[in-house]
């Protein structure tokens, strides 16, 4: 039995997608255990280009089944419209997806909510995605929210009640228009009969498959330091990143996890506010061009800054990496000379990332070391041995830094353009 957790090692959009596609072919169950429709995962491979939210992205490989466990929130109408279009690609998800009763449902409210709490909130905003996730994650936790084990009887018309009873009173002081509970129960009602069959409890089929020696690849959403507990808090997501939110998230013991690959860019991205130690200001600098990236999910242009390596360091340490997805390195195929941060100093003092809070993060110096650059380009190399020798020199020293093996490397975006080692 393996169980595979590929997680992000930075602030998101690290290439999880890409990762996951590629290791996909040797997996029995390609799962989702937490986040929502606001983490999204670009895959490009012989079906096309596809911009994934819920569905797990190794769902291109035909002999997996997909898993959305308890821990997604789920928005029904992306849900649907992301099954209609795998099918009409001709993936074929139908009979090989299942979605948890379990998991809780993004009402309307949810993303008024988002969007009415962020305008309030004026500068101090904390750069959501405005997808109402941390609405639905706090009512979930504080006894209000509303399931699709909700949809088997007369609950649903109960809750939905008085959650309207509630919400529209905060909507409305907030300057938003009230909510309608037939308009609402009649769209939900709908989408419960579209997507009924594909919902099914999972925890036999999790059980199952531990007990017959299946592979499971668990694909997390977001980012680790976009973790609850382990973030830059308050910038971060409504859920658990790490891997052990799989556990609660999925049913999987924590013990059966045996394999964490941590998918690592090549440089530092970020979206939304919070602090970026090594960001790029000069948007008109070389730099900041070649590693400029519009975000999968938002449409938003991602913040840009050198690797990280201290951010690297941490998350290796918090999740138990067993190697590493080191992607993008094509990215980098040009400049003379390559920037990385080995690590901080806060008032003269040499500092580690959890010895301060995300405003006392905004602060840091980083502390730069600078490497030779390569003019090549990698985006045919296929080994280890085909790419330059500083380029391989740039990976070595990841490793070295973060006490990981690189084990697989991406050179460009297409699902072969992977080296692995």
């Amino acid at each position: 039995m393996t169980v595979i957790a590929v997680i992000g090692s930075q602030w998101g959009d690290e290439g999880k997608g890409k990762a996951v596609d590629f290791l996909a072919e040797r997996a029995d169950y390609v799962a989702r255990f937490n986040g929502g429709n606001n983490a999204g995962h670009t895959v490009i491979n012989q079906f096309g280009t596809f911009k994934i939210h819920l569905v797990p992205s190794g769902i291109f490989a035909q002999n997996t089944t997909g898993l959305i466990g308890g821990g997604v929130v789920i928005d029904p109408q992306v849900l649907l419209e992301e099954i209609e279009m795998l099918n009409k690609a001709g993936v074929g998800v139908d009979g090989r997806l299942w979605v948890s009763p379990r998991s809780h449902l993004i009402m309307p409210y949810h993303k008024i909510l988002d969007g009415l709490y962020e305008e309030a909130k004026g500068k101090g905003a904390t750069g959501t995605t405005r997808r109402g996730i941390g609405p639905v994650f706090a009512d979930k936790v504080s006894y209000n929210g509303i399931r699709w084990t909700d949809f088997t009887s007369d609950m649903f018309e109960q809750r939905l009640e008085v959650q309207l009873t509630l919400k529209n009173k905060i909507i409305v002081a907030l300057g938003g228009e009230a909510l309608k509970f037939e308009a609402v129960r009649d769209e939900y009602r709908g989408y419960y009969a579209r997507l009924k069959p594909y919902i099914r409890e999972l925890f036999s089929i999790v059980q199952d498959g531990l007990k017959a020696n299946k592979i499971f690849l668990l694909e997390q959403a977001m980012g680790t330091f976009l973790d609850t507990d382990w973030g830059t808090y308050p910038f971060v997501t409504a859920s658990t990143t790490i891997p052990s939110a799989a556990s609660a998230g999925l049913g999987i013991p924590p013990k059966y996890i045996n394999n964490v690959v941590g998918v690592t860019k090549a440089y530092t991205t970020r979206v939304g506010g919070g602090p970026l130690p090594t960001e790029i200001h000069d948007t008109e600098s070389e730099v900041y061009k070649k590693f400029g990236e519009v975000a999968a999910t938002t449409g938003r242009i991602r913040r840009v800054g050198w690797l990280d390596l201290e951010i690297v360091r941490t998350a290796a340490q918090l999740s138990g990496m067993t190697e590493i997805c080191l992607t993008k390195l094509d990215v980098l195929s040009g400049l003379k000379e390559i920037q990385v941060c080995a690590g901080y100093k806060l008032n003269g003092e040499s500092v580690r990332y959890a010895d301060v809070d995300a405003y006392g993060l905004d602060k840091v110096e980083p502390v730069y070391k600078s490497l030779p650059g390569w003019s090549e380009d990698i985006t045919q190399a296929r080994t280890f041995e085909d790419l330059p020798a500083n380029a391989q020199n740039y990976v070595k020293m990841i490793e070295d830094a973060a006490g990981v093996p690189v084990k697989m490397i991406g050179v460009g975006p297409e699902r072969e353009a992977t080296i692995r080692r």
